[in-house]
């Protein structure tokens, strides 16, 4: 699970790995280490009706409404977005990117502007 935070828009892409167990475990979470601390980011299924986001003790949890994830496993969709406040939320699978990256993207989701 990639995050992504730019103003008040917070992003999170997920390959496909991540969205299974997603799908399977309610949760997913990622640690980032800053010397001795950590940076937490995590989704977890809610039975809200919208996307929510909290910030507590360096970790930030995206709640996603237990029917959006059933959509998401039964269905085609790429992702989903909303607002919480001023913040902006979207969460969405990760695609392969069409330049040259070095990073793996062995498990991120077939890019659809790929030529075949």
């Amino acid at each position: 699970m990639k995050i992504r935070i730019k103003g008040n828009s917070l992003r999170y892409r997920l390959t496909k790995t991540d969205v299974d167990n997603f799908l399977k475990n309610d949760y997913l979470e990622e640690r980032t280490n800053f010397g001795d601390q950590q940076l937490i980011y995590a989704l977890q299924k809610s039975e809200s009706n919208m996307l929510e986001a909290i910030f507590n003790n360096n970790k930030i949890t995206l709640l996603m409404p237990t029917a959006w994830a059933k959509e998401w496993e039964a269905t085609g969709r790429v992702g989903f977005r909303g607002n919480h406040g001023e913040l902006f939320l979207l969460i969405e699978k990760d695609f392969k990117c069409l330049d040259d990256v070095t990073e793996d993207q062995s498990d991120n989701y077939p890019n659809p502007l790929a030529q075949s």
